[in-house]
């Protein structure tokens, strides 16, 4: 397989080249491509340095998959330029995601979905994902009418400037600001832009794209997410009410045996998911689990998951890995 990593020097990027190396992904040529600036510049893999090439010199090398993690403009951009030269993207921005002749895929989920045809395959937002890949088992045993979520979101997910941004408050440093309030010690209920409806972008990602993911628009969600001065992993507050009822048990047997799901849920040793146990992790951890008491066949439960990881670049490179053994 030649590979190209779009978006090698971002935090995505990083962490994709670091898992095509730890998963041993099948690569007979590597092609790291970022920003005019980085251009030229070096990035070992598996013991040796690759240079940096521009992105109009990789549309043109025979690519088979491209791993995109360069932001939406780049992505609509430059990943059609891709595939019409012969390669499949697998992209890490929102620019496809809601687009209905691209597929939006969890690979444990809908990758059997995936045929020769699929030349842009948008990987969901990081929340999704982790959302999703609870929820997916949960609905298929007992049908999901409603799901109310919370976020709490690591400032890894804006990039490399809010943590920055965090990492000068906690030593007393002025600098750039990320976002319009400082970070540390603080909650900000604001993640993306806000719409006219009063939403974030984040929050209508939230509640529209696990309807495309499983296809099915039979339930309700809203969202709210909320920026928390953590360094990596999101955490999410899940309430889901069911059509049928159901045991505390079996929702435990169920998430347990779900792969890519690792229940963390004893409140006897203070076993519950967190973010620090979720950093650099690729599984999605799920605890807290408890029956809503207000309301019929209604659960609560908390979700982490490392944002960078299965959020992000864990997923893209599944989804290739998926590719190279059932589809090219």
């Amino acid at each position: 397989m030649r590979v190209a990593v779009v978006g090698a020097t971002g935090m995505v990027g990083t962490v994709m080249l670091k898992l095509l190396e730890e998963r041993s992904f099948p690569i007979s040529k590597l092609v790291l491509v970022a920003s005019k600036k980085s251009v030229g510049k070096q990035i070992k893999f598996k013991g040796r340095n690759h240079s940096i090439i521009g992105i109009e010199e990789a549309v043109k090398m025979s690519i088979d998959i491209a791993l995109f993690s360069a932001g939406g403009e780049t992505s609509l951009l430059w990943a059609p330029k891709f595939a019409d030269a012969g390669a499949v993207v697998v992209d890490n921005s929102s620019a496809w995601r809601t687009d209905p002749t691209k597929k939006l895929i969890v690979p444990e989920i809908n990758a059997h979905e995936l045929t020769k045809r699929d030349t842009i395959i948008s990987n969901p937002n990081c929340s999704t994902i982790q959302l999703v890949m609870a929820l997916y088992p949960l609905h298929k045993a007992y049908q999901m009418k409603r799901v109310v979520v919370s976020t709490y979101q690591s400032v890894s997910g804006t990039g490399v400037k809010a943590v920055q941004q965090l990492e000068n408050e906690i030593n007393g440093v002025d600098g750039e600001m990320a976002y319009p309030y400082p970070i540390g010690r603080n909650a900000l209920p604001h993640c993306d832009v806000f719409l006219e409806n009063g939403y974030t972008k984040e929050e209508v990602k939230l509640a529209n794209e696990p309807h495309k993911i499983l296809n099915d628009f039979s339930f309700a969600i809203t969202a709210t997410a909320v920026r928390i001065p953590t360094a990596g992993g999101h955490s999410e507050s899940v309430n889901v009410e069911f059509e049928n009822n159901f045991e505390l048990n079996d929702v435990r047997a169920l998430l347990n045996k779900t792969p890519g799901i690792t229940v963390q849920d004893n409140i006897d040793t203070n076993t519950y998911p967190m973010p620090i146990y979720a950093n650099g992790k690729d599984e999605v951890f799920v605890g807290r689990i408890r029956r809503d008491e207000t309301i019929a066949n209604t659960l609560n439960m908390w979700i982490v998951a490392d944002n960078l990881r299965k959020g992000a670049a864990t997923n893209a490179i599944q989804i290739a890995e998926h590719l190279t053994a059932n589809v090219l």
